[in-house]
């Protein structure tokens, strides 16, 4: 049978739409943390706990979604979280601090800013080796995955704050829902009276309009700032020079904030 060239042309078109239909957009997960563990005050005979116990706090962190969208594997954000324990109450209870650091990159560049470097020294919470870790926003679940949940949406929040001015403010409400629905722990960091650097005024401090000028300093700094310098250096300086004067107005008005 012959086939004319304008079938086979039809046929050929309708092939390529077919494969096309099913090519899907790549998805991934917004966080590319990484997790250590320093558990060198802590003595226990198997030390493997604390190894599981980062494998467990990566894959929360990055295995989860935060959000609806769809991002590309390069959109993720890089985050580091450094956790150093103290003390082991009780067989499974730990104590102790974690560093949490976001890097952006800078446009056009193999540089990285950092974002966020702040230690939090609350850092209380039970582990039990291989048991999954449950979160939901809406729910006190357990003190870990709260604080995990926490720094997650701040992360988002932080990051979105240095692409659009003040950006990260659904990320910040639905972390502010973490700390009230953490109020019922009897774990430090939680709550407004205990100390004026803990979580709690961190995400106060995030969502106060007072505090907002700092907040506009991470656009400035890093959108308007950081990623001009290749086109036009002068005005990344200018840009730098502003954010920076927004966050000493602010420490004017609220001196010694945590956010500051």
């Amino acid at each position: 049978m012959n086939t004319s060239p304008d079938r086979i042309l039809v046929f050929l078109g309708l092939l390529m739409l077919s494969m096309l239909q099913a090519i899907k957009p790549i998805s991934a997960q917004e966080l590319q943390a990484t997790v250590s563990v320093n558990a060198q005050n802590i003595q226990l005979s198997d030390r493997g706990i604390f190894d599981d116990m980062a494998r467990a706090m990566e894959n929360f962190l990055n295995s989860r979604r935060w959000t609806n969208e769809n991002w590309q594997p390069r959109e993720r954000i890089k985050c580091n979280f450094a956790l150093t324990m103290e003390t082991m109450p009780n067989i499974g209870s730990f104590t102790g601090s974690m560093q949490v650091q976001i890097l952006r990159p800078v446009y056009g560049t193999s540089y990285e800013s950092v974002v966020f470097n702040f230690a939090d020294r609350n850092w209380q919470f039970d582990y039990v080796e291989s048991l999954p870790l449950d979160f939901n926003e809406n729910n006190f679940s357990t003190n870990l995955t709260s604080m995990l949940g926490f720094y997650a949406l701040i992360i988002m929040g932080l990051d979105a704050d240095t692409f659009s001015p003040m950006g990260g403010s659904p990320y910040f409400d639905r972390a502010f829902n973490v700390v009230l629905n953490a109020q019922q722990s009897p774990r430090t960091g939680w709550k407004q009276f205990e100390s004026n650097r803990n979580r709690y005024w961190l995400i106060e401090n995030l969502m106060s309009p007072q505090m907002a000028p700092v907040r506009e300093a991470q656009y400035l700094y890093h959108r308007q700032g950081m990623d001009n310098f290749g086109r036009d250096e002068n005005l990344a300086r200018q840009s730098i020079l502003e954010s920076l004067e927004k966050i000493r107005e602010v420490n004017r008005i609220r001196p010694n904030q945590i956010l500051v």
